[in-house]
């Protein structure tokens, strides 16, 4: 058995590089470029909601509320009707990414301790690299792409754009599993 305290440097170098890598990713490598769409009539959707100024978060419509408001005659051709909708609307004004990117990291060094938590709590020093591996590697998909799967399952998100984001967590994985080895503390 490793103490989590132990294993700070492959925490924190797991959690760099795998906030590196995810950049790399996301800003040179452009595969996610598809995972939105354009609305149909962009200006004139955006014009007319914003004369309701809704307030950040996210929503349905229709909303029913509640099973039994769902079963309502009403609702469902509410539904039949459409446009059916799920929206997240975030607040106005200039785009920043910093509060998003500090929060990423805080998540990448989260999967990172419980990634050290169950390998040190499995092996101890000295342990073989390819067992580390296989720990801090299991660990980490878990985190970062096991509940994704629910965005198209409950949400309906793409399943290509599910995959994709999948497909980033396979290399966090091994990007984490692969410093943990390298660092992992001798016998």
């Amino acid at each position: 058995m490793v103490s989590i305290t132990t294993l700070w440097l492959p925490i924190l170098a797991s959690a760099m590089g795998v906030f590196i890598v995810s950049s790399i990713i996301h800003m040179i490598l452009g595969y996610h470029q598809s995972d939105w769409i354009k609305l149909p009539a962009e200006d004139e959707v955006m014009d007319a909601l914003r004369e309701f100024d809704i307030p950040p978060g996210d929503y349905i419509m229709p909303c029913g509320g509640s099973p039994k408001a769902m079963a309502d005659p009403e609702f469902v051709a509410k539904w039949t009707r459409g446009p059916v909708a799920m929206m997240t609307v975030w607040k106005s004004g200039p785009p920043t990414m910093a509060a998003s990117l500090f929060q990423w990291f805080l998540y990448i060094l989260l999967v990172s301790v419980f990634a050290a938590y169950l390998s040190g709590r499995a092996l101890g020093a000295g342990a073989e690299t390819l067992e580390v591996f296989r720990f801090a590697g299991a660990t980490a998909f878990g985190g970062y792409t096991l509940a994704i799967l629910q965005a198209s399952i409950w949400y309906k998100r793409q399943w290509s754009t599910t995959i994709r984001f999948v497909i980033d967590g396979f290399v966090y994985a091994l990007v984490t599993a692969v410093i943990f080895g390298w660092l992992w503390p001798a016998a």
